[in-house]
């Protein structure tokens, strides 16, 4: 029996050692999931930072709590006549003032770069098109309010005046992959993004299919336009 002592240990030390094994290697993917969960949360935290009223849904396909998506003819702020958006809106649709508004040229390239995008199975959503000059006004005066000062506002929302939403020559694009996309391929159609804190904002910049598109401002107020 005192022979037997030593292989019960022994076999109780293997077992223990395939075990430790065992919790290690099921640990990992474990680990791996967590990590991607927690990756993908502080990804979706960065993209969904306290943003401005004046482009209410933020980075394309971020969910914006204070803001959320309005189905039906109104939001807050505005209205569908004055260049609010209705859910899923394309950049195809004749009959909704945010697109229609729209300044032709800008327009047809956003619906070419758009067909070339499906193709690719990616499909643009207009988040904010033209707005009406009382719209726009609204949309500054709420983000004064919010941010504390027009100075700060003024880093998100353009007045009237000098909008380029409201001349019909901006365009704000989700979800996340049609930005992507537009990224990529949108200087082919001469379509730029602006600035760098709205990766979501375009415009048309004709020359930019043979010259590329040219820096971005960090901020609207950056803009030399926005001092007119």
């Amino acid at each position: 029996m005192n022979n037997s002592k030593p292989a019960r240990r022994a076999h109780r030390r293997v077992r223990s050692a395939i075990l430790a094994g065992l919790v290690v290697v099921s640990a990992a993917p474990v680990g791996v999931l967590v990590y991607q969960s927690l990756n993908s949360l502080s990804t979706s935290a960065a993209w969904s930072l306290d943003l401005p009223f004046g482009d209410r849904h933020g980075p394309p396909g971020a969910v914006r709590p204070h803001l959320p998506r309005f189905n039906g003819e109104s939001e807050p702020g505005g209205t569908v006549a004055e260049g609010a958006v209705p859910d899923g809106l394309t950049v195809f649709e004749d009959d909704i003032p945010s697109v229609a508004n729209l300044d032709p040229a800008l327009l047809a390239a956003l619906r070419s770069a758009a067909r070339a995008a499906a193709d690719d199975g990616v499909d643009f959503v207009v988040n904010s098109g033209w707005r009406s000059p009382e719209y726009q006004e609204r949309l500054l005066h709420e983000a004064i309010s919010k941010y504390g000062s027009a100075k700060e506002a003024a880093r998100w929302v353009a007045a009237p005046e000098t909008s380029a939403h409201v001349s019909g020559d901006a365009v704000d694009i989700g979800p996340a992959a049609a930005a992507a996309w537009l990224s990529r391929h949108g200087a082919s159609y001469g379509l730029c993004q602006i600035y760098t804190n709205e990766p979501w904002h375009y415009e048309l910049r004709p020359e930019a299919a043979v010259r590329g598109c040219p820096a971005r401002y960090a901020d609207p107020t950056q803009d030399p336009r926005m001092h007119q």
